[in-house]
């Protein structure tokens, strides 16, 4: 009696029991303990003073029109924009000059096309 019912299955059957595996061996991977650090004085310190050596260089490598504006910088600002309130029903100053009412003073200025900012 026939065991395979054509040469092509029994080559199959015979590979199929013959065949190895083309996987490489698996190694056990050693087992690692994790070390906890713990927090020492010397540490924060060495933290601390990277910290400052850090602030220190962007301070002193950032231009002043780069670094952010604070709080104080935009109420000072905002108190500036404020003070100064255009005045559009008079006419042009002896120069040229753009009337501005002062509302600190209560008094009409003139300003040369721009308001009076101080240049840091």
């Amino acid at each position: 009696m026939q065991k395979f019912c054509s040469a092509t299955c029994r080559s199959k059957a015979h590979h199929q029991k013959t065949k190895t595996s083309n996987l490489l061996p698996v190694k056990q991977a050693p087992q690692l303990t994790n070390k906890i650090e713990k927090m020492s004085a010397a540490g924060i310190g060495n933290a601390t003073a990277g910290a400052l050596a850090a602030d220190v260089l962007k301070n002193a490598f950032t231009n002043s029109n780069n670094k952010p504006a604070t709080k104080g910088d935009i109420l000072a600002l905002s108190q500036k924009i404020e003070r100064y309130q255009r005045v559009l029903n008079i006419t042009l100053g002896a120069n040229g000059e753009l009337p501005y009412f002062d509302m600190v003073t209560k008094q009409i200025v003139y300003f040369k096309n721009t308001l009076p900012f101080k240049k840091s």
